[in-house]
């Protein structure tokens, strides 16, 4: 089974939103065989990896940071969606943090990293604004020599 991870901005821009569905779909076409997902479900870039993995028959592997996890979602239709995709997983792994801290989302990040083959980033480039953001994580999975598809588009910033 070929497995393929995600880990992204939470906030991805406008103008390049259509640009990301479109690299995210080609990341996940054309794999002989089974495959499986892994994302967090947070906001954003896991979420659209999460449901466009799933329209194309993958195995979807939910990596929930933490026990209060949920109560991170300020939108209700952003945790509608999270509960919505983790409903349809095959599999949950559920990580020991009791509260959504930068630990526990680093945590989730190199679970991911560690039990995937590749590692989609959609991602601007610039380090992370907190331990665990995007830039650790393709770090990390750069440092494991693990293959890194970057999605962005040069001179976009993100909010």
């Amino acid at each position: 089974m070929k497995r393929i991870g995600v880990t992204g901005h939470r906030s991805i821009p406008q103008e390049i939103h259509a640009h990301v569905l479109d690299e995210l779909r080609a990341a996940l076409c054309g794999h002989e065989g089974s495959l499986e997902a892994l994302s967090s479900l947070a906001v954003g870039a896991d979420q659209l990896f999460a449901a466009l993995a799933l329209a194309q028959g993958a195995e979807l592997t939910v990596v929930v940071p933490s026990g209060d996890y949920e109560a991170g979602f300020a939108d209700e239709a952003d945790l509608r969606r999270y509960r919505t995709l983790k409903a349809r997983a095959a599999r949950e792994i559920r990580l020991d943090f009791p509260h959504s801290t930068d630990e526990a989302y680093y945590a989730a990040g190199t679970y991911i990293a560690d039990h995937c083959d590749r590692l989609v980033a959609v991602w601007d480039g610039r380090p992370a604004r907190g331990l665990g953001g995007t830039g650790d994580i393709v770090t990390y999975a750069r440092g494991l020599g693990l293959p890194v598809t970057v999605i962005w588009r040069d001179g976009v910033e993100r909010g």
